[in-house]
């Protein structure tokens, strides 16, 4: 531990620029530790500062906030933080020429990492060095960092929950048949009284099954207070034509329907039915049941980077390819037999609106059924501005496969959706359901669980 200024600095973390544009306020998530930006950060975050999305959006922030660190001092010399801690600007690339020995070419990795390999080379010449960890998201950096010599991590500060820890939305539960029989008598069943060694979640789904080994076993919801647990409030009727092919499907089928419950989050993967499901509720509320005023299906341009701007044709063209996925399930929906047929389908009706997502985040939408299909390629932020809009009356439906992530600062653990479900699991207004059996087909099934 050094002292520098009067500060105890124990560690010094190099930030990659990824970190930066994925949180802004990463620099702050460092405690006591001196943090360094390689002047090559500063470089990439000023190309990107101009963009429109999201990456645009936090390289402002991180340009707003070291200009504010500015004020208290040179960041080249280094700044204290609050809370402990320093942060530096570094211009120093005397290392350059061991990292090019290794990788060559002078890119703005390299450069970040040689920044890296000169403090950890100074460090090491101290009586009491520092730990230099260079702090990157970028996979390949992390290896070769790891090549020179270097500590490499991930940014982790804003991660809630890994792929085995996540929240299901269910919990299977082994009792005696005698308490299966107090549900079917009752129809209700106290949670205290069954002495579980873990939680039960409101609207969360439980199955219980006989402790004894016979066929006996129940499907229940816990109530939104979560005191105790009732039987499912619809019964296993198609919807829009649409039946539950499994037990997942009628949990997920049971929150979409239920007006009391403003925000569901649904998760599986490719071919367990999520967008299709979410759709025929929608449209039953919309069409017939005329809760909503309109059903807004709404999807992230991930694999443009957002810009769609140099599609031939309008707006509805350019969608067109990326909100296809949608249009497959209305077709099957409304059972169309020729192409065009939907578009037409949609434009008379006039209450269903396909749109990017884009487009619906700077709006107030009350009174409407909202289904935001590919939400795990939303960031937190991203997400909280979205449900955070939800006018009075609405309901939201985020779904996606935290698995399949296309947005390059995003992961499992620390996209938008994963956080959702992690944070609003305890909340009496929000209801999920993890959907893991596939029913598109045999093939698809096996695709998904082997590749």
């Amino acid at each position: 531990m050094t002292a520098v200024e009067g500060i105890m600095v124990k560690k010094i973390f190099v930030l990659d620029t990824n970190v930066l544009l994925h949180d802004p306020n990463a620099i702050f998530a460092f405690e006591e530790h001196e943090v360094v930006i390689p002047a090559v950060v500063l470089e990439e975050i000023d190309t990107k500062k101009r963009n429109a999305d999201e990456i645009g959006r936090n390289a402002r922030g991180v340009s707003r906030l070291l200009d504010g660190l500015r004020e208290t001092g040179h960041l080249h010399d280094g700044v204290p933080l609050k809370g402990g801690g320093r942060i530096k600007v570094e211009m120093n690339h005397r290392s350059f020429i061991k990292v090019q020995e290794m990788f060559g070419e002078a890119t703005n990795d390299n450069r970040i990492l040689a920044v890296a390999l000169n403090y950890h080379l100074e460090e090491a010449e101290q009586p009491e060095p520092r730990a230099v960890v260079l702090v990157s998201k970028d996979v390949l950096v992390r290896i070769k960092a790891d090549v020179l010599g270097l500590t490499a991590e991930d940014y982790l500060s804003d991660r809630t929950v890994g792929p085995s820890d996540m929240y299901a939305g269910y919990s299977t539960i082994k009792v005696h048949p005698s308490v299966i029989d107090e549900f079917y008598t009752y129809r209700s069943l106290p949670i205290k009284p069954m002495g579980l060694n873990f939680t039960l979640y409101p609207h969360e789904f439980v199955i219980l099954k006989d402790e004894m080994g016979s066929g006996k076993s129940a499907l229940l919801k816990v109530n939104e207070d979560a005191t105790r647990m009732e039987p499912l409030y619809l019964s296993n009727e198609p919807v829009w034509g649409i039946s539950a092919r499994n037990a997942q499907q009628r949990m997920a089928l049971e929150l979409l329907l239920n007006d009391d419950i403003p925000l569901v989050t649904i998760t599986g993967k490719a071919g367990t039915g999520k967008t299709l499901l979410a759709l025929a509720a929608g449209l039953l509320k919309v069409e017939d049941e005329h809760k909503y005023k309109k059903l807004l299906i709404a999807r992230p341009v991930v694999p443009m980077g957002k810009d769609i701007g140099y599609l031939p044709g309008e707006k509805e063209e350019k969608l067109r390819p990326w909100m296809q996925p949608i249009y497959d399930n209305l077709e099957f929906l409304f059972d169309t037999k020729k192409s065009g047929d939907i578009d037409k389908i949609l434009m008379g009706l006039g209450s269903i609106q396909v749109e990017a997502l884009t487009y619906i985040r700077g709006r107030s939408i009350p009174g409407q059924f909202i289904i935001v299909d590919e939400a795990q390629n939303l960031s937190r932020h991203e997400v909280k501005t979205i449900v955070s809009r939800v006018g009075e009356g609405s309901k939201i439906i985020l779904m996606g496969d935290p698995e399949q992530i296309d947005h390059p600062y995003l992961d499992f653990s620390s996209n938008g959706l994963t956080s959702l479900v992690d944070r609003f699991r305890d909340q009496g207004l929000s209801g999920h359901i993890t959907l893991e059996k596939g029913e598109r087909s045999k093939l698809a099934q096996q695709a998904a669980d082997l590749l």
